[in-house]
């Protein structure tokens, strides 16, 4: 047959579209937002090349108005995850012999059809079922997802081309195989991006996925499939499946041909997960690959010398922009007492300002929290300050509302305590805490920022003093998988900012980057020698004459 080494197209990072008032995009976005509230539909799961339905319905809620149902889905039981196993092993060996390019061709064809006549209709999912704002949908559902797919394209080829070296008369080649098994994907609600990227970086790598997206994100997690069907990926790569997840897991961790798991949630579940496979390890074929991003705490650290404005607006930004809700979110901020009083001043200023409702109105910057659940959680942190004996106090915002939408002012606190609870735990919501430090105590608060929370995910510093910046750098190397310098601590960007982090917040394989996918790989050496040996004696055997 014909062949070739084949270059893949160069990839480049989606531009962001404006959505800016009377742009065509605007316009696309809000007549296709329109169409999607306005009809309900009925969500399947995908098993096989089959569209499966149950007559147990659930339905998908928008957060900015829990009374308005955008449609229903069929929840599953363990017999769907058997189904979706089988489905996967079932395709496996035609999956994983299809030529390399094939693949390619199918991911690179979905993120054209995402940049093109997909991008609205995914934006608008996002936007209505994650109560996301047109920018933080594009960011998000289009330019990062389209990003992961192209860029991962690239890096496969990479992995495909790291040849080992050869001597005379041998040929030395390395085969990055699929793993021996399924892996199992299991996607959060925050990020239409990570919930895509999770199972098709698999994929793309040859392997079979049994998908468990939350089920908070289920409403564009079913136009994910539809996209990737549209694409051309065959039934049974991917199989996507809506069950609860102590049920599903049970089903998956028991099985002998799983591989590997592919995750984004909290750490108590992943670290709960991690322990149920290390107790049925026994089970397994293969020892599975485990991946994992998990939570975050984290950081803005001010030097003396930091830019007041850009200090705040990073505050601002980096802890508000869809509600807290990222896992890199700033959620403890560290200002010296020589600028706290004009960073207080334009911190109260820009949240002031802040416009809050639903996303269907652009000029909103701020949307709901996801659900009720995560609104009573964030409501309660709220509600402490009040018998915190006056260790904390709220100096902007505060305020909640739960009657229409699961709506929660941004919310920003001083503390006077480094330890107290808030700058500690994992909120995920739109609270920021804040601790002035004596600005003559820049190494005690270094220290504070190391020491304070488990998590490791992202974290900025500050500064316009070199020597500042380069000690903090190097004092807080395993405080950030990812750090900033002058920057909030969000957004990273694919091929450029590969994501992840250490300590209680994951595995640290950078999405976005090679490293996340040769964890989806097992490579094998081959060794070919032209002209074998006849005879096993070395030269050394010989006698002296």
């Amino acid at each position: 047959m014909a062949t070739g080494f084949f270059k893949v197209p160069t990839p480049v990072n989606e531009p962001v579209k404006s959505y800016a008032p009377g742009s065509p995009e605007r316009e696309e976005l809000q007549r296709t937002y329109k169409e999607l509230k306005s009809k309900e539909i009925d969500v399947p799961m995908y098993i096989g090349g089959d569209k499966v339905y149950t007559d147990n319905k659930k339905p998908m809620l928008q957060p900015h108005d829990h009374q308005h149902i955008l449609g229903h889905f069929s929840e599953g039981d363990a017999s769907h995850v058997e189904q979706a196993i089988n489905a996967a092993l079932a395709a496996r060996e035609d999956w994983a012999n299809m030529a390399w390019e094939q693949r390619a061709s199918i991911f690179l064809k979905a993120a054209d059809l995402l940049a093109g006549p997909w991008r609205a209709r995914l934006n608008a999912a996002t936007m209505l079922g994650q109560s996301k704002n047109a920018y933080q949908a594009e960011i998000d559902a289009a330019c990062e997802f389209i990003d992961f797919l192209r860029f991962n394209v690239q890096f496969m080829t990479e992995i495909y081309s790291m040849q080992p070296e050869s001597s005379p008369g041998v040929w030395n080649r390395l085969e990055h195989r699929p793993l021996e098994g399924f892996v199992f994907a299991l996607t959060p609600f925050n990020f239409t991006a990570i919930a895509g990227n999770l199972p098709t970086s698999v994929a793309m790598m040859g392997n079979v996925v049994v998908w468990k997206p939350a089920y908070t994100q289920i409403y564009a997690a079913h136009m994910i499939m539809e996209l990737l069907h549209e694409a051309g990926l065959p039934g049974g790569v991917i199989n996507l499946v809506y069950v609860d997840g102590p049920i599903a897991g049970d089903v998956i961790f028991n099985h002998a041909d799983f591989a590997g798991i592919h995750f984004t949630g909290s750490t108590g579940v992943f670290q709960n997960i991690w322990k149920t496979i290390g107790t049925n390890i026994h089970k397994y074929k293969t020892y599975p690959r485990i991946v994992g991003e998990t939570g975050g705490k984290d950081f803005i650290l001010a030097h003396p010398s930091a830019n007041a404005k850009a200090l705040a607006t990073a505050i601002s930004r980096g802890s508000f922009e869809y509600q807290g809700q990222k896992c890199s979110a700033a959620s403890r901020v560290y200002v010296p007492s020589n600028l706290w009083d004009e960073v207080k001043g334009y911190v109260i200023e820009d949240v002031k300002s802040f416009k809050m409702g639903p996303p269907e109105d652009f000029s909103n910057f701020i949307n709901a929290v996801i659900d009720e659940k995560s609104f009573d959680k964030i409501a309660r942190y709220i509600d402490n300050i009040a018998s915190s004996n006056n260790e904390a106090e709220i100096i902007v915002g505060g305020g909640y509302d739960k009657s229409k939408g699961y709506f929660v002012e941004p919310t920003v606190i001083q503390t006077h305590n480094p330890l107290y609870v808030t700058m500690c735990e994992e909120i995920f919501g739109p609270v920021i805490s804040i601790y002035v430090y004596d600005e003559n105590n820049f190494e005690e608060t270094l220290e504070l920022v190391n020491s304070t929370s488990p998590y490791a995910l992202t974290g900025a510093i500050f500064s316009q003093d070199r020597y500042a910046i380069e000690h903090a750098t190097k004092k807080l190397s395993d405080a950030a998988g990812n750090f900033y310098i002058n920057d909030k601590p969000t957004g990273a960007v694919v091929g450029q900012q590969p994501f992840g982090g250490a300590r209680a917040s994951g595995t640290n394989d950078k999405a976005g980057s090679m490293l996340n996918l040769l964890r989806w790989v097992s490579a094998r050496s081959i060794k070919e020698t032209f002209v074998p040996a006849t005879d096993y004696r070395y030269p050394f055997l010989g006698e002296n004459k």
